[in-house]
């Protein structure tokens, strides 16, 4: 039975990661991408390594799935928000349809520190 449900789990979490590499291929810009590159998998490789676990039922087995699904939940964000954060302040232009740019205006070009108000609504100069 744990073996069936493990099964299940592997194509739920195979699924997703389908469903990520439709996003990456998809989405019309560099941040959108990323965001689809980061979120569904992490649901995919959850499931994916907790139907591992239960498919094969073996203590080693399901230690070394959690260290993968701890250290992959440690560094995606983590270095998602250094790419996304590098492609920004690189001038990487975002997508036509985007509504609003909330981070124009509050990084220092020089520095590259956030800060609380735009430039314009302070009064300074960039």
């Amino acid at each position: 039975m744990a073996q069936a449900v493990g099964d299940v789990l592997v194509f739920l979490g195979a699924l997703w990661m389908l469903v990520a590499a439709i996003g990456v291929a998809r989405m019309p810009d560099l941040f959108q991408r990323m965001h689809a590159s980061t979120k569904s998998p992490t649901l995919g490789l959850a499931l994916l390594m907790l139907g591992a676990s239960l498919h094969f039922g073996a203590v080693h087995i399901t230690a070394r799935a959690l260290a993968v699904v701890v250290f992959y939940f440690i560094t995606a964000p983590v270095a998602a928000h250094v790419l996304g954060r590098a492609a920004y302040l690189s001038g990487v232009t975002l997508w036509e349809g985007t509504l609003e740019d909330q981070l124009k205006g509050r990084y220092t070009p020089h520095t590259h520190q956030l800060r609380s108000t735009p430039t314009e609504e302070m009064g300074e100069e960039g």
